[in-house]
């Protein structure tokens, strides 16, 4: 196989089209397909499925495909590194961020990005930890910002921010309870709607209790930060997430956020990047103007 076959091959995959990969790429869809048909013959496996209204890929297409991803791309960084200037870095570097850290994030990091590095793009992929961690060893992003993340020899972890964690929950108090905070203890009095596991609050909320003997009290189980917002303002239960998630909710939520101490419940937030492969100078830009920027926006 090469290049041009995997890059043809991911145009499809995106497209689901031959004709409209065809149309991307500018090139004839005959030798498009000839090129995806020798890939095949190669490979000895049937990578996609015609249909009427396309193609979708086979479980063969799905294990290449996250292959191809990576290979395509690092072969941009090497190309961006060796094309690097003294003077301007240049190139692409790929980022992840969970979602709760996106959308304070992203912008100011952006913006700034763009005014240190004309000459460089930078992408955002949003996931949870354990997706970053995956893409990290895929190749498919440079650098990730990750929670509470476990040791690994593949992983390099630098320290970037702590964060208290606050029970969400309506503006109007239940009965009886006035109180600016929440005790650890008294969290499970609450019905929490909490991410699954491994989501990496779950798992520190799950572990802190446990140390105390105690167990949440999990109304729903609900992966994404808008959608828990959303149901804590309709009366279905609370939120353990950072106050900074408020933003998800927007400005007309009747929300509010009760730091859950003593003792605090912290989680903490590193900036991680792949231990088997060198850093792009591109990549220890980024990192360095993440841990410049990046505090200031998400401490709390």
């Amino acid at each position: 196989m090469d290049l041009k076959q995997l890059d043809y091959f991911v145009h499809v995959a995106d497209a689901s089209s031959f004709s409209k990969a065809a149309q991307l790429l500018s090139v004839a869809q005959p030798a498009l397909s000839r090129q995806i048909r020798a890939l095949e013959v190669e490979l000895r496996q049937t990578l996609f499925l015609r249909n009427g209204r396309g193609v979708t890929l086979t479980p063969p297409g799905v294990r290449l495909l996250a292959h191809a991803r990576g290979i395509l791309q690092q072969v941009q960084r090497v190309r961006a590194e060796l094309d690097e200037s003294r003077t301007a870095p240049v190139g692409r570097v790929a980022l992840g961020v969970p979602p709760s850290v996106g959308r304070v994030l992203s912008g100011p990091l952006v913006a700034e990005f763009r005014a240190r590095f004309p000459r460089a793009d930078i992408s955002i992929a949003e996931g949870l930890t354990v997706h970053i961690l995956e893409w990290l060893a895929l190749g498919r992003v440079d650098v990730g910002i990750v929670y509470n993340p476990p040791a690994s020899p593949s992983v390099e972890l630098r320290a970037f921010v702590e964060q208290q964690l606050y029970l969400i929950g309506p503006r109007r108090a239940r009965p009886g309870d006035r109180a600016t905070s929440v005790e650890l203890r008294q969290l499970p009095t609450y019905p929490l709607i909490i991410p699954s596991r491994p989501h990496t609050i779950r798992m520190l909320v799950d572990s802190r209790l446990s140390a105390l003997g105690l167990k949440p009290t999990v109304a729903l189980e609900i992966d994404g930060i808008r959608a828990i917002l959303d149901l804590v303002q309709r009366g279905h239960g609370y939120a353990v997430l950072p106050k900074h998630a408020l933003i998800e909710a927007g400005p007309s939520a009747k929300l509010a956020a009760r730091p859950i101490t003593p003792p605090a419940l912290r989680s903490v937030m590193a900036v991680a990047s792949s231990a088997q492969r060198p850093l792009t100078r591109m990549a220890q830009e980024t990192i360095d103007l993440l841990q410049s920027i990046g505090p200031a926006l998400l401490k709390g």
